[in-house]
């Protein structure tokens, strides 16, 4: 049982239209020739340069400490003589050495547009046939796990952008991005600053997504729907590792596939970092790369001028790019997460309808009070209950909708990870929650109103979000189906006059109250009909709305789902509370082989109760009683995965929801929760029965790939604010009974990354740890010296750059020779386990969970 079973027969009308492929949009852009305009097309090659780094490495040139950027200025002929090396291997992009030319970097060393027309200088100089304007991390963390706001960092590339304008370049090059929201930041710059194409990639892990846990398809949607160029993948591994990001991206991406591997992974002999794949190994993997579609190709750390000459034979022996494996569908995604439901294939995605003022006191009393965590509580618990997507309404006419909507949108996304229904009236509200968003929301809505197509279209279309399209217009809601038909015809084809795809438009026909209107109920049904087979877009329908009036909602609404469903509804809009709401759901991914052979299914109801068995619970049951329900919490308890110690098995409810409150990175209602369980408890009973168990629960679901790094943060800062409150409570002696265990942490010498280091000190001082941060470019001997003085017997090391290595391994032997006993834990990009043992390392963190595990067992070890 598989998608073919319900496939439809043949793709026809508006549905043929919806499995095109869209095309790229070049209008306005300045394309400098016809070979650049193929290629944008993905109809020609693009052979990109390689490795800048480790060419200057070869130079002598790669010294600890010095900015690389400011080289276009003391060596221009040598920087000049690198391009010129991979022009001459047969590269026609060459990249500027920018890659660290922001102001936060530069520290006031030259000015942005200096370095930028330096660098350029520099590739023209070498004959370069296109010069890409590169654009690297911010190295500044963004808000809400670091300081830096989306604002910000939009004012920092914006500066970048403008500068590779200014200077010349033919092309913006967006390059190994970790964070979807500051790609989405870089890519916004560039599109609403200049008029140049924009390529822009992202970098992966060996578990294939970014650190913060975005996924190659997840990646290529946003990017792709936003407008970029050609989106892809760089740096991280090699290109046998990538080739599955590479073919997940092609099967999302809108717009030509980019990729540009490592040569391999790192190691280092006899002082000098170098690379495990060599030119020809590395041009054999690259054909699978080449197979899934890949059209701009090039190299990354480690690769030569040799690679080079091996991807330009490549590309001339092929001429054209192979077809992508594009696979049209209406996606939906937070950072994390996508939606995905394809042309022609039956699917359904329920959006909890909880975020929603109307009707609800508590969560308006709520936001009237700033209370954000109460959103999250609801938002965890219709993810609990099986929604797919949570729509968000914040509309109360005495706050500023803008700016709420735009931080419950923020909360929310760090919190859960599903992606979200951007719901208002108002255009200025909708523009300012989308905007930062990191990933493709759906924005509900516009309507057939002239007025309104005008204000929300353009918003649509320049943040690459889908929309629901109301079937009304300025004569109200029409009685027909024909009617409704019409206004959603309208809707489709002002969205495609914007560029819009079908595929990313969804129209609701708008439920109707049958008490009051029941001749409609049967028009509304017919209206979905006609615009799934016609139109070939997905649909939505508020379920609750059809009941209102009449006695046994429930019974009225699921029946009426469930006609919806057959009628070829895509997405109700319901309260995953309302038991027979979800059972219908259930019930019909079996029909529809959503559920292949009918696993969730069964594992769901072969033990249930028959709910119209005389007495059996939940039988007759209204909305109201579902309305009532407390919020998930007390039955998410029932299955606590932490064991409730002896000593607080008379508070075990309450140990129980605090678990819960820590798995769900609800910060909070932590405090009062942990002052309640103070009452009569031992404080450590809460730090090692509840605190570190629950901890340890995360960092497994982390492991499992079931929690993100923004989760894991999440449940940390909670588990944070228990700790302090813990601390309080017992005042001086705290230090006693919790421990002082303090740790170091450094980006060594040379290196001016700190996005890690920050992250793993975060999440350290989260777990309990004292962290002293030494901040980034750090001396060896400083590292020894505050180590030393302050009886540091952990040190935590992050290096980022290849060329910066050798500082980390000094650093350790100076640490082991002065301080024996010390003990030294290393993590970083361009750092393996073997590399690691290398250099002499104690420990080797893959990430920031790690390192808390690290010094979890290494203080428990000591005593």
């Amino acid at each position: 049982m598989g998608d073919s079973v319900c496939m439809h027969k043949e793709l026809t009308g508006g549905w043929a239209k919806a499995a095109q492929l869209p095309q790229p949009d070049l209008s306005g852009l300045a394309i400098k020739d016809e070979h650049l305009k193929r290629a944008l097309l993905g109809q020609d090659f693009l052979v990109v340069d390689g490795a800048m780094g480790t060419q200057l490495q070869e130079r002598g040139l790669a010294d600890a400490g010095q900015i690389p950027e400011l080289l276009n200025f003391s060596h221009p002929d040598d920087i000049a003589a690198i391009h010129k090396a991979y022009v001459d291997a047969g590269a026609e992009v060459i990249t500027t050495n920018t890659f660290r030319a922001n102001r936060l970097k530069l520290e006031g060393a030259a000015s942005v547009e200096e370095v930028y027309r330096a660098a350029v200088g520099c590739a023209r100089a070498a004959g370069a046939p296109y010069i890409a304007g590169d654009v690297g991390p911010t190295g500044a963390l963004l808000e809400p796990m670091g300081t830096m706001s989306f604002e910000e960092a939009y004012d920092l590339f914006a500066e970048q952008v403008r500068a590779v304008a200014a200077a010349g370049c033919d092309v913006v090059l967006i390059e190994t991005m970790a964070d979807l929201r500051e790609a989405k930041a870089a890519l916004l710059a560039a599109r609403e600053n200049c008029d140049l194409p924009v390529f822009a990639t992202m970098t992966f892990g060996e578990d294939g997504r970014t650190f913060l846990g975005t996924s190659p398809e997840v990646a290529a949607e946003v990017l792709s729907s936003m407008g970029a160029h050609a989106v892809g993948l760089n740096c991280s591994l090699g290109p046998a590792e990538l080739l599955g990001a590479a073919q997940d991206m092609a099967r999302r991406s809108r717009c030509p596939l980019m990729v540009q591997p490592n040569a391999g992974l790192p190691r280092v002999e006899d002082g000098v970092t170098v690379f495990d794949v060599s030119p020809e190994d590395f041009a054999a993997a690259m054909e699978g790369m080449l197979d899934a579609g890949a059209s701009v190709i090039g190299g990354c750390c480690g690769t030569s001028p040799e690679y080079t000459r091996e991807l330009r034979r490549m590309a001339d022996a092929r001429r054209v790019p192979a077809p992508r494996a594009y696979e049209p569908a209406c996606v939906l995604c937070s950072a994390q997460e996508a939606v995905v439901l394809p042309v022609g294939v039956p699917r359904i995605a329920v959006i909890g309808e909880r975020i929603n003022p109307t009707g609800k006191p508590k969560l308006k009393a709520a936001l009237r009070a700033g209370d954000l965590d109460y959103l999250v509580g609801e938002a965890v618990s219709q993810q609990e209950l099986g929604a797919d997507v949570l729509d968000v309404n914040v509309g109360l006419p005495e706050l500023d909708e803008p700016a709420v909507l735009a931080a419950a949108v923020d909360k929310l996304s760090s919190t859960v990870t599903l992606p979200l229904v951007v719901d208002s009236s108002d255009p200025v509200a909708v523009e300012a929650a989308v905007r930062g968003y990191a990933g493709k929301p759906l924005i509900n809505s516009v309507n057939g109103k002239q007025e309104s197509l005008e204000a929300v279209l353009p918003i649509v279309k320049r943040y690459g979000c889908a929309v629901i399209g109301l079937a009304l217009d300025e004569e109200g809601i029409p009685p027909t189906a024909e009617g409704r038909f019409a206004v959603a015809e309208r809707i489709v084809e002002a969205a495609e006059r914007y560029g819009i795809p079908r595929t990313d438009v969804v129209i609701d026909c708008l439920t109707m109250a049958c008490a009051t209107n029941q001749s409609e109920a049967l028009e509304i049904l017919r209206a979905v009909t006609m615009v799934k087979e016609r139109l070939g877009v997905r649909t939505a329908l508020g379920v609750s709305n059809i009941s209102f009036g009449l006695p046994q909602r429930n019974m009225v609404n699921s029946t009426f789902l469930a006609a919806a469903f057959g009628c070829g509804l895509d997405m109700p809009i319901l309260n995953p509370k309302a038991k027979r709401y979800t059972d219908t759901v259930n019930t019909f991914r079996v029909l529809n082989c959503q559920d292949a052979g009918a696993v969730e299914f069964i594992g769901e109801y072969a033990d249930a109760a028959d709910p119209y068995t005389a007495g059996a619970a939940g039988a007759g049951a209204a909305v109201g009683a579902a309305e009532s329900q407390p919020l998930g919490a007390a039955d998410a308890a029932a299955e606590c995965p932490v064991a409730v110690p002896e000593t607080l098995s008379d508070a075990s409810d309450a140990v129980r929801d605090m678990v819960h409150l820590i798995l769900t990175g609800r910060k909070g209602p932590m405090g009062p929760a942990t002052e309640a369980l103070l009452e009569g408890h031992n404080p450590l009973d809460l730090v090692n029965g509840v605190f570190v168990p629950a901890l340890d629960v995360v960092g497994q679901k982390f492991d499992k790939g079931e929690f993100f790094l923004p989760q894991l943060m999440a449940s940390a800062e909670a588990v944070k604010v228990g700790f302090d409150v813990v601390k309080a409570h017992m005042g001086d002696s705290a230090d006693d009974g919790m421990g002082s265990n303090a740790i170091a942490v450094a980006t060594v010498k040379g290196d001016i990354h700190d996005i890690g280091k920050n992250i793993v000190k975060m999440l350290l001082e989260n777990y309990g740890f004292r962290v002293v941060d030494l901040g980034r470019d750090v001396e060896p001997e400083e590292v020894l010296r505050v180590a030393s003085e302050q009886g540091i017997r952990l040190v935590g090391l992050s290096a980022l750059m290849t060329t910066t290595v050798r500082a980390m391994e000094q650093t350790v032997e100076l640490l082991h020779e002065k301080l024996p006993g010390c003990k030294v834990m290393v993590g970083g990009a361009v750092l393996t386990p073997e590399y690691a043992e290398q250099i002499g390392a104690d420990y080797y963190a893959k990430d920031a969970a790690e390192s808390a595990r690290i010094a979890e067992r290494f203080f428990a070890e000591q005593g």
